[in-house]
């Protein structure tokens, strides 16, 4: 898409959302997103997918005040009850995010689709991007990866129940917590983990200038995800990212093929990932854990560009390696 020199335009194609100055003090904020099934409940679906939709207002430092609904649906082979609780779903999540879904567009589709065009609110002065990332900053991801994995082992059946409860779990977790608690700090970059994985959204955060290190040690996973790998639960989109990213990642030995796909795996409604000043790292992880996002840790660091943008170690420690 070519870009625009538009008067006012604060982020566009090259962020989460895209943000317009209104006056000084005032932007708004707007995102679209909307995905297939993820989980078999429909209720369900509608709310996993409003988060996943709601995640890009929160990353750019804003607060959601209204969305429509895009929806796909095969009028003639589902029942419209389904589409019913979808709807539910999407508009349960939307009102504990605070704002209402106020209308949208539908057509007829052979498979389901659903997600939100959310519009929203921000100081320009306190709108966070996803490429203002500093030299020695910490890496904080607030979700646990693994998601497509397991959805991929739930088509298949090989996902025990309770480990489809904690999946559902954190995909209907929405990232205002976490949001909220990164006003509080000088947070320098910002982006949500979603279909391009956390290696995916990391690169996009990294200018020419950078590199980042991370630790697999300290990264949060999911239960099960190793046995729905070995069984071959790695989508289309997962094997995409590993494809693209290939030659710009550098891995330690000793991490296995498989271990590498989670850092690849696309995720649905996954955490922030933030870029902060080092030494005020630990006490937004204390917040954030105080909050209730319990699985928010430090995954790695930003330092000047080396021969790869981006390196996976273990055992990093604490210390910034760079």
């Amino acid at each position: 898409m070519p870009k625009q020199n538009v008067p006012g335009l604060l982020s566009g194609l090259d962020d989460d959302a895209a943000t317009y100055s209104v006056n000084e003090n005032l932007a708004i904020v707007q995102t679209l997103d909307f995905i297939t099934p993820v989980v078999d409940d429909p209720y369900s679906f509608g709310a996993i997918a409003a988060a996943n939709a709601i995640s890009d207002i929160y990353a750019m430092g804003a607060r959601p005040i209204f969305a429509l609904n895009i929806v796909s649906f095969p009028i003639r082979t589902m029942p419209m009850e389904t589409l019913g609780a979808i709807l539910a779903g999407g508009a349960a999540k939307a009102g504990e995010a605070g704002f209402t879904i106020v209308g949208g567009h539908s057509v007829d589709d052979a498979s389901p689709k659903y997600g939100l065009s959310v519009t929203g609110l921000v100081d320009p002065h306190k709108l966070i991007r996803k490429n203002g990332a500093l030299v020695g900053d910490a890496l904080i991801l607030t979700k646990p990866l693994g998601t497509g994995i397991l959805a991929s082992g739930i088509d298949a059946g090989i996902v025990e129940d309770e480990v489809e409860a904690a999946l559902t779990a954190v995909m209907l977790e929405l990232n205002l917590k976490a949001a909220q608690v990164m006003q509080a700090f000088p947070v320098h970059a910002c982006t949500d983990v979603s279909g391009f994985g956390l290696l995916g959204h990391l690169r996009e955060m990294l200018n020419p200038d950078l590199s980042a290190q991370l630790d697999y040690d300290k990264l949060p996973i999911l239960p099960q995800v190793w046995d729905v790998l070995k069984y071959g639960g790695i989508s289309g989109g997962t094997h995409s990212n590993a494809r693209y990213l290939g030659d710009q990642v550098q891995w330690e030995e000793k991490i296995t093929f498989f271990e590498q796909m989670v850092l690849f795996d696309a995720q649905t409604s996954g955490g922030l990932l933030m870029a902060v000043p080092a030494e005020a790292a630990d006490s937004m992880i204390s917040e954030l854990n105080r909050a209730g996002t319990l699985a928010a840790n430090i995954i790695g660091y930003i330092g000047k560009r080396t021969d790869f943008p981006i390196k996976v170690r273990r055992g990093l420690g604490s210390e910034n390696p760079f």
